[in-house]
């Protein structure tokens, strides 16, 4: 009777002593234990085999608490992640606060109005929140809003399914797959504000899109859009946008990590309604003065209401450690039947970049998928020892050429009898050509901090008839400068 007393109290004594191990216990330990009291009579086989379901269904409990437990931690983000990593909600935001200065300062109009063209001025060009969910190993999707506006609006929602890697599946309101410059974030690009290149690309547009990288270095896209980032109304198009990219780079597929040698094509094709205008007014890069207006559609034309618009893209980039070089070039053709005439015309952009990270953190860490993330230092600043941090220099220079308007008699004395606003046209932009040079520098604090400052120095060419500049605030002027700055915020 004393020794079964015993036994059970060496059990209840064991038990509890497995208990208390609880999640921490390894389980070749817990093992030994058991194996050891039941060798020295302590306890029966089947009094240990009874503690070791239990500590079984402990561990049990415990490996599909953690699976189904939620974790928080920052990681590009507030991330909120299940224990078996298959779901998954990241919180983003952004802020980008600029400051412009032109060269316009002083212009008086000697009529006395006032015109906000080239004011210098604090902005806050971006503010957004949004997040990143996963769901299991297949869907995943992005809603964000932007904050800048009289209201917040939906800047991009979609849905993507990854049912095979290689070949995936997304729809909503997203980046449409054209234009390196513009799928690289407004938080990752090179300078202040993009080139004359991203005012001609198809950007953020509600549409589907199947798309993939079939092996490591080369991917695809092709996607249908309204063309726009809202729902379609106009009956008179009823063709949607087709728009698709392939990427390749040669350094990936060569297993080269420390280089990046990427080539891009790009092609778009869809009809828009002839009231929506052939580009509109096309401003500098720096946000300044607008230099080319397109012609105005008039409201008495009875021949076809579409113009087909058709763009052609290519990019590359060579990239070696902290030295990298990017262009682009687009074409865009707008091709239409007037009630006189047959037009065909061509704006023609492109831009060509340098940049060098002083430095040393290289540019092939940044790349993936055919587009290029965040430039992270090699160690965060530290205001404190004053060290730490990256720092970068880059120049671009790019083109805007819409001479095919003038070629073609758009902009002219003799208006077409679809055309209305030439004097208005002539008035408030003047030049079918621009030049634009930038030099910037930045300073990325750490992931999610930057700094950049930028000079654009644009000049303005072929004139339209015998305009001499653009008129700003009362004065002639066929060049501008600006000095732009940008603390930026993002997480």
């Amino acid at each position: 009777m004393k020794t079964i007393k015993m036994r059970g109290i060496a059990a209840a004594v064991t038990g509890a002593l497995l208990i208390g191990f609880g999640a921490n216990a390894m389980a070749d330990s817990t093992d030994d234990i058991l194996n050891a009291l039941i060798a020295k009579g302590v306890l029966t086989e089947e009094e240990g085999a009874l503690l070791q379901k239990g500590r079984t269904g402990e561990k049990e409990a415990a490996a599909k608490k953690k699976e189904t437990g939620i974790s928080a931690s920052y990681k590009d983000g507030i991330l909120f992640e299940s224990g078996d990593k298959k779901n998954s909600m990241q919180v983003n935001g952004r802020l980008h606060f600029d400051s412009r200065t032109y060269d316009y300062s002083g212009n008086n109009d000697t009529n006395g109005n006032v015109s906000a063209t080239g004011a210098d001025t604090f902005d806050i060009r971006r503010a957004r929140l949004g997040t990143k969910v996963k769901f299991g190993d297949y869907y995943s999707g992005e809603v964000v809003f932007n904050g800048v506006g009289n209201a917040p609006t939906v800047d991009v929602a979609y849905v993507n399914v990854a049912w095979w890697k290689p070949v995936q599946f997304r729809a909503g309101i997203f980046k449409m797959p054209f234009s390196l410059e513009q799928l690289t974030s407004s938080n990752n690009i090179d300078f202040i504000e993009r080139s004359f290149v991203d005012a001609y690309i198809p950007a953020k547009e509600i549409g589907a899109m199947v798309h993939g990288e079939p092996t490591k270095g080369l991917t695809y896209a092709l996607a249908m859009s309204n063309g726009s980032n809202a729902a379609e109304t106009d009956n008179r198009v009823d063709n949607k946008d087709i728009i698709g990219r392939v990427t390749a780079n040669f350094a990936e597929l060569m297993d080269n990590k420390d280089m990046v040698l990427h080539a891009g094509l790009a092609y778009a094709k869809g009809d828009i309604p002839k009231d929506a205008g052939l580009g509109g007014n096309r401003s500098t890069e720096a946000r300044g003065a607008a230099f080319f207006q397109a012609p105005v559609f008039g409201t008495g034309y009875n021949n076809d209401k579409s113009i087909d618009r058709s763009r052609l893209g290519a990019e590359a980039v060579v990239a070696y450690g902290p030295v990298k070089f990017q262009g682009q070039y687009l074409t865009t053709n707008y091709d239409w039947q007037s009630n006189t005439r047959g037009y065909d015309v061509d704006v023609k952009t492109w831009y060509a970049e340098a940049l060098w990270t002083l430095t040393g953190e290289s540019h092939a860490d940044r790349y993936k998928a055919g587009a290029f993330g965040a430039l992270k230092p090699k160690n965060d600043f530290d205001p404190e020892k004053f060290t730490g941090g990256a720092w970068e220099i880059g120049a671009r220079y790019s083109k805007f050429d819409a001479s095919d308007f003038n070629t073609a008699g758009l902009i002219s004395t003799s208006v077409d009898d679809e055309f209305t606003g030439e004097t208005a046209a002539k008035t408030a932009a003047n030049f079918t050509e621009a030049k634009a040079l930038t030099a910037g520098i930045k300073f990325v604090a750490n992931p999610h901090v930057r700094f950049m400052l930028d000079y654009v120095k644009t000049d303005f060419n072929n004139p339209i008839g015998t305009a001499t500049g653009i008129t700003v605030n009362g004065k002639s002027e066929d060049s501008e400068k600006a000095i732009m700055f940008r603390t930026q915020l993002a997480f």
